[in-house]
């Protein structure tokens, strides 16, 4: 907690001024993945889709490369539109194992003018590996990093 709170006034210098999301999305997974040691994997799914999430930029190992909002903690974060802080993925109905190490998920929606653009997904092999209070700090980092954000980024579309 005390790591992630030190470092986000390095993390939103690095933001300042970027407009770009996938620019965004890829400095916050490098600094992200750099600041919270309990992570095995840390990245975005963005919207692709009415009801579909594709992996973004992340760091770990691979990633589920489609996930329909309808499975796991990132569909059902991108369902719900809230926060989801799982302690024991292995509780959770539905989940889905990209990789069997995870024993627990922070999974924390992205939304820009009111529509969901991403969720950000942390994973760690510890159960309980992420706590309230990092959530609530993450949660307001992604609402200052995305504030800006032109969605789509010039040229995707």
């Amino acid at each position: 907690m005390a790591r992630l709170e030190s470092a986000l006034p390095q993390i939103l210098a690095a933001l300042e001024g970027e407009t770009d999301e996938v620019a965004i999305q890829a400095t916050l997974a490098c600094l992200l993945w750099e600041t919270l040691p309990q992570a095995n994997w840390c990245g975005f799914y963005r919207r692709v889709g009415e009801r579909m999430l594709a992996v973004g930029p992340y760091q770990g190992g691979m990633g589920c490369l489609r996930i329909p909002f309808e499975r796991g903690v990132c569909g059902a974060c991108a369902r719900d539109g809230a926060t989801q802080l799982v302690p024991d993925v292995r509780a959770f109905p539905g989940h889905i194992s990209c990789d069997d190490a995870t024993r627990s998920e922070l999974v924390i929606p992205i939304t820009v003018a009111g529509r969901l653009l991403a969720v950000l997904d942390l994973d760690s092999p510890h159960l309980g590996g992420f706590s309230a209070a990092e959530a609530r700090l993450l949660e307001n980092l992604m609402i200052h990093a995305f504030a800006q954000a032109i969605h789509p980024s010039p040229g995707m579309g």
